[in-house]
């Protein structure tokens, strides 16, 4: 299984993190996994600059994208020298996304995909995905079941549990571990209410209860 992707309308694909050289390079860090088709010259990205920034309400359009000693490292047009670089600094770069577009990466969705997908168990329709939560370990499907609204299911967003997500027929497959989506029954071997109490106990206490000897 992939993972989920926040849902946006732009997405964020790097920050500029200083400025490099005297020619207005300025080195990257990446939050895209396709920087060589994101950065290409002529692509243009809004930019999230404080409102103090003489960058405020303007977009970036790259003139040239490399890689030197292993970094990424961006020309943008109208930024030629060091000082002019300098100004950028800091600002987070994004990309209009059509809200439709599903990722480059095979067996990855955005959170807007996966919203309202219905939860299938056994062939039968258990729930309803309600949003993705975005952990450093994993991302975890959150589902309401069926007829409890009050009551979120914290599903994790792996193979073993989430073999199948079919967008188009707008249902996700799920094979949860026993006691994910219900309560463990309790153990029938245990004898109601007497514990690790010996039958042979169990059963005098239960005459002395009811005033009767046992043999």
């Amino acid at each position: 299984m992939g993972t989920a992707k926040p849902a946006r309308t732009q997405l964020r694909v790097g920050r500029l993190v200083k400025a490099h050289g005297l020619k207005g390079a300025l080195k990257l860090e990446l939050y895209t996994d396709e920087p060589d088709q994101r950065f290409v010259p002529g692509a243009v990205f809004a930019l999230q600059v404080p409102e103090s920034s003489p960058w405020h309400g303007k977009t970036a359009t790259v003139r040239e994208f490399r890689w030197m000693n292993s970094h990424p490292v961006v020309f943008l047009e109208g930024v030629d020298d060091r000082t002019a670089a300098e100004t950028i600094v800091r600002a987070i770069l994004w990309i209009d996304q059509d809200a439709v577009e599903s990722p480059a990466e095979d067996d990855a969705w955005y959170d807007h995909q996966l919203v309202g997908l219905d939860v299938v168990r056994d062939g039968e329709t258990v729930g309803r995905v309600v949003r993705v939560d975005h952990l450093p370990a994993q991302d975890l499907l959150i589902v309401r079941p069926l007829g409890d609204e009050d009551r979120e299911i914290l599903v994790p967003f792996v193979k073993a549990i989430v073999p199948e997500v079919d967008i188009a027929a707008r249902h996700v497959v799920v094979t949860p571990p026993e006691g994910l989506f219900e309560e463990l029954p309790a153990d029938a071997d245990e004898p109601e209410g007497r514990g690790d109490e010996p039958a042979e106990h169990a059963e005098q206490a239960d005459a002395a209860e009811d005033g009767t000897e046992t043999d």
